[in-house]
C-alpha cells in the first residue's frame, strides 16, 4: 500500500506533463481533459477476443478488476502461479531504478489506482507449456481505468504471455503498466495487442529488466484506439542479456498511435534489437521516438534501431525521431527510420503483371508488415494479426 499511497502523493503535488516536455513532443496530451473521467460505472458487454491453442492460464481483467484467473493443471504443475495481488498481503513494488527513465504522473497515477494487479510467478528452472494469456477489457463509459501486470521469471525458467487490451466504443481513458523481470538465464516471449474502441484514450508503460544470459522477445501491436500511446523502457543488467522488441502498429481515421522507447544497456557484451513498423491512412498520425542508451561500463555491446512507416494518404503524417547515448567506445549500434508513400516502382511492377491497382496496394502493405509478424513470439498469433491488419485496410477501400 505505501507504495500506491507515495505515487498519490506525487500526483497530487506534480503537474501533468505538456508537449513543450521532449518525451512527450508530438503528441496530443495537451487535448487531453483528465476531469471527464471518473470512476467506471455502467458497461458495455463486450466479447472475449479468441484465444491460440490451449492456455496455461487464462485470466480477464474488466475494468481494472480480476476478474477470473484459471490456470491449466499442467502448469500448475510446473509451478506457475497467478494472483489478484488485491488477494494478498504484500506491497508490490513501482517500476523500479533499473535504468528506467524518469517516471511521469501517468505512471504514477497508473501506480496509485490500479488496485488489482496481476501477478505472475514462474519458479526457477520452469519451463511453462502454453500460453499465459492477460484480457484486459475496457467497457466502462467517461472512466478513468488503471490496470497492472507483473511478470517475474525466475532463473533458466521460460514463458509465454500474451496481453490483450480489448474496449468497447466508449471515450474512456486506460492506464496500463506492465513490469517485467527476468532472471538469469530466463527466456520469455512477451506480446500485447491493443484492440480498443475507437474513442479511446491509452497512456501506457512497460518497465522490462532483463538479466544476465536472459533473453526476452517483446511485440506491441497497436491497431486501436483515439490515441494510443506506450512508453517501453527495456533494460539490460546482466551480461549477455537479449532484448528484441517489434512493434506493428496501423492507424486509420484520425487514430494516433504513439510509441517512445528507450534500450538501456548497462552490462557488458548485451544485445538488443529493435524494429517497429507502423502505416497510417486517412488523417492518422504516428510518433516513434527511440533512445539507444549504452552505460560506461557496457562494453561489447551490440544495438540496432529501426523504425518504418508507411504514408497511405496525403492527409496522413508520421515522425520518427531515432536517438543515440553512448558512454563506451567498445560497442556497435545504429539507428535508422524511414518515412514515405507505398514505392510507386513496386505498385507498377505488380499493375504490369495484371494485378489490379487496389490489389497491389493492399499486398505491399501486408508485405511491408510480414516479416515483423513472422517473428511474432507468440507464433499462432501471426496470422491473426496478419487478418486484422488486412481488415483496416480494406475499410479504407470500401
Amino acid at each position: 500500500m505505501a507504495v500506491r499511497q507515495r505515487a498519490a502523493q506525487r500526483v497530487e503535488a506534480g503537474a501533468l506533463p505538456t508537449s513543450a516536455v521532449e518525451v512527450w513532443r508530438y503528441s496530443r496530451i495537451d487535448s487531453l481533459d483528465l476531469g471527464r473521467f471518473g470512476q467506471p460505472m455502467s458497461a458495455i458487454p463486450v466479447a472475449l477476443p479468441p484465444t491460440p491453442g490451449s492456455p496455461a492460464a487464462h485470466i480477464v481483467v474488466r475494468n481494472g478488476s480480476v476478474e477470473s484467473i484459471d490456470i491449466s493443471t499442467a502448469a500448475a504443475a510446473q509451478g506457475l502461479q497467478v494472483r489478484s495481488a488485491a488477494a494478498v498481503d504484500e506491497d508490490l513494488d513501482g517500476p523500479g531504478a533499473d535504468g528506467a527513465q524518469d517516471a511521469d504522473a501517468f505512471i504514477d497515477m497508473a501506480l496509485a489506482l490500479s488496485h488489482d494487479a496481476v501477478v505472475v510467478d514462474v519458479p526457477a528452472n520452469a519451463v511453462i507449456d502454453g500460453t499465459i494469456v492477460v484480457v484486459n477489457i475496457l467497457s466502462a463509459s467517461d472512466a478513468l481505468v488503471a490496470t497492472r501486470l507483473i511478470v517475474r521469471l525466475g532463473v533458466n525458467s521460460e514463458a509465454e504471455v500474451l496481453e490483450r487490451v480489448v474496449g468497447a466504443d466508449v471515450a474512456s481513458l486506460l492506464l496500463p503498466m506492465a513490469q517485467v523481470s527476468l532472471g538469469d538465464g530466463a527466456r520469455l516471449r512477451f506480446v500485447t495487442v491493443q484492440e480498443l474502441g475507437a474513442r479511446s484514450w491509452q497512456l501506457g508503460y512497460q518497465h522490462l529488466v532483463t538479466g544476465r544470459d536472459a533473453t526476452l522477445r517483446s511485440m506491441n501491436v497497436a491497431l486501436g484506439g483515439d490515441y494510443a500511446r506506450v512508453r517501453t523502457d527495456a533494460v539490460i543488467t546482466g551480461t549477455g542479456g537479449f532484448n528484441e522488441l517489434l512493434a506493428v502498429y496501423f492507424g486509420e481515421g484520425t487514430q494516433m498511435h504513439d510509441f517512445r522507447t528507450l534500450q538501456n544497456h548497462i552490462a557488458p557484451r548485451t544485445t538488443s534489437e529493435l524494429l517497429f513498423k507502423g502505416a497510417v491512412e486517412d488523417m492518422a498520425q504516428s510518433v516513434y521516438s527511440g533512445l539507444i542508451r549504452i552505460g560506461k561500463d557496457a562494453r561489447g555491446t551490440v544495438a540496432n534501431q529501426t523504425n518504418r512507416n508507411l504514408l497511405l494518404s496525403p492527409g496522413a503524417s508520421a515522425e520518427s525521431v531515432p536517438n543515440l547515448e553512448i558512454e563506451n567506445n567498445d560497442v556497435k549500434c545504429s539507428h535508422a527510420s524511414a518515412v514515405g508513400p507505398v514505392d510507386d516502382d513496386l505498385r507498377y511492377y505488380l499493375e504490369l503483371r495484371g494485378v489490379p491497382p487496389e490489389d497491389a496496394e493492399r499486398l505491399i502493405v501486408i508485405g511491408f508488415f510480414q516479416d515483423v509478424l513472422d517473428r511474432s513470439p507468440v507464433k499462432g498469433l501471426a496470422e491473426q494479426l496478419g487478418q486484422a491488419v488486412a481488415a483496416k485496410f480494406a475499410r479504407r477501400s470500401a
